[in-house]
């Protein structure tokens, strides 16, 4: 893209073909030298999953408003005494009246909860630097962009704001949040420092806002010096768990840190905060503001949880179908621990006349998009997918998670921590739930056991073949 870009032109056409836009490009971790093999030439027996990058993806694109988070916010500093602020309106702010112009132009009618806390941290004088935990969904996005563009003086000629993202896709979507933000501001500039974008040897940029990828800002900001990291005040670091996934961004970023201003306010944000994050986020913000999201341990309290016996993988199907018959099922996920078994799973349903739905590793952006966006609609009732689901994505009208193929680790143990999460898609918002787990050996059955041992809850035996106690569940 030009240096000179009339923004709010590329807003109104962005706007339109946002999902398109996205879709239309191959996930890329720049720097990853183990990237996914192509469509096709992956193993459909392997276990199947996303890449951190990709379910990140996919997560900003389905939760396209915002989702609010019930968790409330715990917020740590240096100074307990220094006084904490936060906000019920925008206009509380006293923000430029063309940027809280553009705030209302995208809907934001008041603050997220994330939103209500951050923002007076991230606009304060003197700036403050922020840690935080923030999910897509939570306005989190939003609310660093806002700081952003309003610490940029448009008398300066020359990058001001860096905000790093780990790939090009996520980069894109943070530039368009910017872009619609700032519409009825064309006096800020802004250039995306992505994969496809080359500045001749000698330019020295007059964009006021860098958005972009490590490996791209590391050769524009210090092996090509096309900008002046020193001359950079705020500093966001977007997705930094994602950044740890990816190969050599950690590295990257570290980098970059080092060459920037000691008075260089810096925001770091992640959806998760770990030992191996925080670590992170120590070597990037000094003296930081934290604000964390309450733990809320996702529950199986009100869930009920049956295994069925099964002689091999037809039973398993007949079991599928007979509960499907016979319960009344708002919708329902069905996990399978490879693509070959889910395809095979979603061809037999299908020719026997039921609306099913498959999402796996193998589809592109676009469809993925697609299979869900249906799902959640009800046009589907029957998602079969791996564990590319187990988290992140919620669909409130989910009653029934059915363990096709019971979760294991690398080393054929039973991964409680993913049986978790996927059972976890029912029983949510306090709403009753039903998880069934189909045994098909002495192994599998060892799993089940394990499970039921160590959450401490009873995982009940249940006749497949039997509708009157199927029946029974389902009342």
């Amino acid at each position: 893209m030009s240096s000179k870009i009339d923004w709010a032109k590329y807003v109104a056409e962005t706007e339109k073909n946002l999902t398109n836009k996205i879709a239309n490009v191959e996930i890329s971790n720049e720097g990853d030298n183990h990237a996914k093999n192509a469509i096709g030439e992956d193993d459909d027996d392997a276990p199947d999953q996303f890449s951190p990058a990709e379910a990140s993806l996919l997560a900003k694109v389905i939760r396209k408003g915002l989702v609010e988070s019930k968790n409330d916010i715990e917020v740590q500093r240096k100074d307990p005494k220094s006084p904490l602020y936060s906000v019920k309106s925008f206009e509380a702010l006293n923000l430029n009246p063309k940027l809280l112009k553009g705030v209302f132009d995208m809907g934001f009618n008041a603050p997220s909860k994330i939103q209500e806390t951050a923002l007076p941290t991230l606009l304060a004088d003197p700036p403050q630097n922020l840690i935080a935990q923030a999910q897509s969904g939570t306005g989190k996005t939003a609310a660093f962009v806002l700081a952003m563009l309003s610490r940029v003086d448009v008398t300066k000629k020359y990058p001001q704001v860096l905000c790093l993202s780990p790939t090009y896709e996520l980069a894109i979507q943070t530039g368009e949040v910017a872009a619609h933000m700032a519409k009825f501001c064309p006096e800020i500039e802004m250039r995306f420092a992505v994969r496809g974008e080359d500045v001749p040897r000698g330019t020295k940029l007059t964009e006021h806002i860098i958005i972009g990828t490590p490996g791209k800002v590391l050769d524009w900001g210090i092996k090509f010096r096309v900008f002046d990291l020193k001359k950079i005040d705020v500093f966001v670091l977007d997705e930094a768990d994602v950044m740890i996934a990816t190969q050599g961004h950690q590295d990257q970023c570290i980098r970059i840190h080092k060459n920037l201003s000691p008075t260089c306010q810096m925001m770091f944000f992640s959806a998760t905060y770990d030992q191996e994050v925080m670590d992170f986020a120590e070597h990037i913000v000094k003296t930081p503001i934290i604000m964390r999201l309450k733990r809320e341990e996702e529950s199986l309290d009100n869930i009920t949880q049956y295994y069925v016996r099964c002689a091999n993988q037809q039973e398993k199907y007949s079991a599928v179908t007979n509960i499907y018959g016979t319960i009344a099922v708002g919708q329902a996920i069905i996990f399978c621990h490879t693509r070959k078994t889910a395809s095979w799973l979603s061809g037999k349903m299908t020719t026997d006349g039921h609306a099913v739905a498959v999402l796996s590793g193998d589809l592109t952006v676009d469809q993925r998009i697609s299979v869900l966006d249906r799902f959640r609609q009800g046009k589907e009732k029957v998602l079969i997918t791996t564990n590319v689901l187990s988290r992140g994505i919620d669909v409130e009208q989910v009653t029934i998670v059915v363990n096709f193929d019971l979760p294991v680790d690398v080393h054929g143990k039973a991964d409680c921590e993913t049986y978790l999460h996927r059972i976890g898609r029912t029983g949510r918002f306090g709403k009753r739930g039903i998880a069934i787990n189909l045994v098909d050996s002495d192994q599998s059955m060892a799993i089940c056991k394990s499970i039921e041992k160590h959450f401490n809850r009873k995982i009940h035996y249940l006749n497949a073949e039997d509708s009157d106690e199927i029946e029974k569940i389902g009342n």
